[in-house]
């Protein structure tokens, strides 16, 4: 059994450690309310828009000059993985990681690169696959214009067509404890879904060339903001719930450690006692 002094450390240490996992608890809770309530009014307006643009995507012709929409042979695709750049979330960024690597080996026969959002996504990824941007400082100030250069630069690789299909991988917040593993298609534009009616009958102000041209690049950008606004709120779902699991945990361990050494400061009075009445009884006898 280990001595009284150590046991004492080990007390101190983890009592530390308490500190430390309940402070991010608190930390991670104050910064989820912000980051769902930014998510959660955010979602009717991605969902609608997207379903006006797949709407819209069924209708155009072919020389309606659509260039997002070019249904082409797919031989380079981009993934883009979107992870945080802290740890200590559990499984947030490891889901991702595994994620993008499973879909990059789907892809055995094609160029395969990665544009990272977040510092794990490109620490990890890095080691087996191309990395072609690494955007991790978007989350030091999360704004639709900052996520809108993102976009335009996934755009332009497509428009150019250095990249053939591009894929997202993120966390879709549901709630605090449960997030999704969610893998989305940017581009080409996925376009006559089951719900799409393209029968639907539009009418257009001022021009369908107009509205094509400006619908549809700003309908991404809010995809790809709706997909990292999903992945920052799921990093603070995930990162709470691990640090709750983890004060629990450390309050569990302390207490063990305490009754441990409660036994070994009580054996220890009992030895004591039994040497002074044995010192005691041999000056008798």
């Amino acid at each position: 059994m280990a001595n009284l002094k150590e046991i004492r450390n080990r007390i101190s240490s983890v009592s530390s450690t308490m500190q430390i996992t309940s402070a991010m608890k608190m930390v991670s809770a104050a910064k989820l309310k912000k980051a769902q309530d930014a998510i959660t009014a955010m979602r009717p307006y991605a969902d609608k828009l997207t379903e006006l643009l797949q709407n819209l995507s069924a209708t155009l012709d072919a020389d309606s000059g659509s260039k997002f929409a070019d249904q082409r042979e797919v031989k380079n695709v981009l993934i883009v993985a979107i992870t945080s750049n802290r740890g200590l979330c559990g499984a947030f960024n490891s889901n991702i990681i595994k994620q993008a690597s499973h879909l990059a080996t789907n892809y055995t026969d094609k160029n395969v690169a990665i544009v990272a959002i977040g510092k794990k996504a490109n620490d990890a990824l890095s080691k087996e696959y191309e990395i072609l941007a690494n955007e991790s400082t978007v989350f030091d100030d999360l704004t639709f214009d900052n996520v809108a250069q993102i976009a335009e630069l996934l755009m332009k690789k497509f428009e150019e067509g250095s990249v053939d299909k591009i894929e997202l991988v993120y966390n879709k917040f549901k709630n605090a404890a449960t997030q999704i593993v969610t893998t989305e298609q940017f581009l080409p534009i996925v376009s006559g879904t089951e719900d799409a009616n393209p029968n639907q009958d539009y009418i257009f102000e001022p021009s369908k060339a107009e509205i094509v041209e400006t619908l549809i690049p700003k309908s991404l950008k809010t995809q790809l903001f709706k997909a990292i606004r999903d992945s920052f709120a799921s990093e603070h779902g995930a990162r709470m719930t691990a640090m709750h699991k983890a004060t629990d945990n450390a309050t569990e361990l302390r207490d063990q450690l305490k009754l441990t050494y409660n036994k070994a400061r009580q054996a220890a009075i009992t030895n004591e006692i039994l040497e002074i009445v044995g010192g005691a009884e041999a000056l008798n006898n």
